[in-house]
């Protein structure tokens, strides 16, 4: 028989074996929400470089507003999913306008409901912010909670509403922050997706899944899809590539790079080799043609995807 989740067995565990992350040294906002916003979809181990670059070269709202987008998808690049730095760039902007024009007057919202409007923030991030940052006994869930709700109630497939009624049962309110914290961390470091570490596990003895844990909760199955793209790779005399600032459309939106499309014209140009890259759910390859241009852009002055490095590498046989 299981007994109720101890709430002061999980505070326990994460006080004693929580990983010395350096945004868990801070309690400010604005720097917390960098953290947030670049975990969602980049592993903690990248993620500390990017963020201590972003805090010291953004160390405020202000800072990042009166930047052009350029330079933070300049300092974002490597990290993916570059929405996540033209929103980050609005969403500085927007702290920044008066109240009377739907801003914040320079400063970061503390409440979980004020930060749902701005760009790019869910239901997720507002929660960690308002609770991590701020106190506010708002629970938060992600995919790490889920799968710790999952299989302390041995939930195959639980529903959004299943989770957040689960998350908000349990919340421990008089530090909310921590607790999320814990939860996550739980998810994260013991019970992880393919090999969970059931004996470490401080909530052990109330998770009713432990026994056939990876069955909970169910694997989503991702469906993939291939993109297949043409690339016109053009260098100067000097060695410098021909590269061009893409749209704000498409998943390289913003950034720089050389021409790509599904059809190029490919009379003088010789094919030199395909690149493949792979996204989350999407297999991107590249055929690359290379020619020659006038004048070239240093690389290292503007932002490029990994993909982009990968084309440019090919191209000088690095």
């Amino acid at each position: 028989m299981v007994s109720k989740l101890s709430q002061s067995a999980l505070l326990a565990w994460y006080a004693e074996t929580k990983r010395d992350l350096p945004w868990r040294h801070t309690s400010d906002g604005w720097k917390i929400l960098l953290s947030e916003i670049l975990l969602q979809q980049t592993q903690v181990s990248r993620g500390i470089g990017y963020w201590l670059k972003l805090v010291e070269r953004f160390p405020t709202p202000q800072s990042m507003a009166e930047a052009e987008v350029d330079e933070v998808l300049l300092l974002w690049q490597g990290a993916g999913y570059y929405s996540r730095a033209r929103r980050l760039h609005a969403l500085a902007r927007q702290v920044c306008l008066p109240s009377s024009e739907g801003g914040f007057d320079g400063v970061l919202p503390t409440a979980s409901v004020q930060l749902l409007q701005l760009p790019g923030v869910g239901p997720y991030t507002a929660s960690a912010v308002a609770s991590i940052a701020y106190g506010e006994p708002v629970a938060c869930v992600d995919g790490n909670i889920r799968r710790v709700m999952a299989r302390q109630t041995k939930s195959v497939n639980p529903s959004v509403k299943e989770v957040d009624h689960w998350a908000e049962k349990h919340l421990f309110k008089p530090d909310a922050g921590d607790w999320n914290q814990a939860v996550m961390e739980l998810g994260a470091t013991v019970c992880t997706p393919k090999r969970p570490k059931c004996d470490d596990c401080p909530i052990a003895s109330s998770c009713s899944g432990r026994h056939e844990a990876t069955s909970y909760p169910e694997a989503k199955k991702v469906k993939r899809k291939r993109l297949d793209l043409m690339c016109e790779l053009r260098y100067d005399s000097s060695g410098l590539p021909q590269l061009v600032q893409r749209g704000e459309n498409g998943i390289l939106a913003g950034l720089w790079g050389p021409r790509m499309a599904e059809h190029i014209e490919i009379e003088s140009l010789e094919f030199i080799g395909e690149v493949k890259h792979v996204l989350s759910h999407r297999d991107i390859f590249v055929q690359v043609w290379l020619g020659h241009c006038q004048n070239g852009i240093d690389p290292e002055t503007v932002a490029l995807s990994s993909l982009d490095r990968k084309i440019l590498a090919l191209g000088t046989g690095n």
